[in-house]
């Protein structure tokens, strides 16, 4: 079994509110810990054997599976996530923007309020992708078609008698 898919298993197998809180308790203080640190070092490299990347971060092999699976969409290329072994060789390169974007998505304020985004972008850059982010989850309302107005389907006619006629 793929490390991939004994992290997704045990995700699966949290029943009780008290185990998921537990879970993500350990689990998201080192995750933070291992963005801070490649925040810090500046490299958007993650380079070296899933094993060897893990006791660097002072986690365990199926945790670092977890973290990868959590930056892999921030990645400039694809990652096989289904096909790391303990032994696996990891070469994958985060897109820094990318990433941000991600965070503010997945609503991980811990995570895109780290103070160590200041080695990565200026203030100004930072409000402008949050302002950018927040921009495309708007929902924008299109004018209301006027019973009088002529139909957008474009068949001349207006629109009470084409498209807003009662069925």
């Amino acid at each position: 079994m793929s490390l991939y898919t004994e992290w997704n298993d045990n995700l699966k197998n949290i029943t009780t509110q008290e185990e998921y809180e537990e879970f993500f308790r350990n689990y998201m203080g080192k995750e933070s810990d291992c963005y801070k640190a490649i925040l810090e070092s500046k490299n958007p490299l993650i380079e070296g054997t899933v094993k060897d990347l893990a006791e660097k971060n002072n986690m365990t092999a199926l945790q670092y599976v977890g973290f990868l699976d959590g930056a892999s969409s921030s990645f400039r290329e694809e990652l096989d996530l289904e096909a790391l072994t303990d032994d696996s060789e990891v070469k994958a390169e985060l897109d820094w923007e990318k990433l941000l974007w991600n965070m503010h998505e997945a609503k991980a304020e811990w995570l895109y309020g780290m103070e160590e985004w200041s080695n990565i972008f200026d203030d100004e850059k930072r409000k402008q992708i949050k302002k950018d982010f927040n921009k495309s989850k708007q929902v924008t309302v299109g004018e209301k078609i006027g019973r009088n107005d002529p139909c957008p389907c474009g068949s001349g006619k207006k629109y009470k008698k084409c498209c807003g006629k009662d069925k």
